[in-house]
């Protein structure tokens, strides 16, 4: 039997999140089964339950891989223009959102979730924990090049802004899967404004 490479099995663990991913977002996170993800990703059992254990876990490979994607997009802005400014951080995460999977209904749920369910809460905040490093880390990056305007301490300045930067994104999802005058992009270029750059 030949012998299976780690980037097969990296690939064939981000087919099955996908396919999970796509399974949320048809029949949200309490209505999607292990059967259903199995079903969709066209494999079987075993080879599902190989990889991972539950859907709490697929959950979090797939919102890991979209975590994987807007990381690499802000270090991409971050490489071509140097230090970004707090709203063009918050703004570039939202944006890049808005093209994932992870639809705004599909957000809402798992956020109320997790204000019920211990181990959801548990997954999302394991989740958010590498997003507030980077967006601490660019954002300290930034107050240091910006003494001025971030008050001299560029750590407690991105100690006291991520906070409020990540309640931006949920504010976004909420307004824009409940709302139907919610105007997107009036939303991000106000982000823009408020927060400097």
């Amino acid at each position: 039997m030949p012998k299976v490479t780690e980037a097969h099995r990296q690939a064939r663990r981000s087919e099955i999140a996908a396919a999970a991913l796509r399974c949320f977002a048809a029949k949200g996170f309490r209505g999607t089964s292990m059967s259903d993800i199995i079903a969709a990703s066209g494999l079987s059992a075993g080879a599902i339950y190989g990889h991972y254990a539950s859907k709490e876990e697929l959950f979090f490979a797939a919102a890991q891989q979209v975590l994987s994607a807007r990381s690499e997009e802000l270090e991409g802005l971050r490489a071509d223009h140097g230090p970004l400014a707090p709203g063009e951080v918050i703004v570039a995460l939202i944006d890049g959102m808005r093209g994932d999977d992870l639809t705004p209904d599909l957000f809402l749920q798992v956020w109320a979730e997790a204000a019920i369910d211990p181990a959801v809460r548990a997954m999302v905040r394991e989740y958010l924990a590498p997003i507030r490093g980077m967006l601490h880390r660019l954002v300290a990056e930034w107050a240091a090049v910006n003494p001025g305007l971030a008050g001299g301490d560029p750590e407690a300045y991105a100690t006291r802004t991520v906070p409020v930067l990540m309640g931006l994104a949920p504010g976004f999802m909420v307004q824009r899967a409940v709302l139907a005058e919610f105007d997107e992009e009036a939303y991000l270029a106000t982000v823009r404004t408020l927060v400097p750059r």
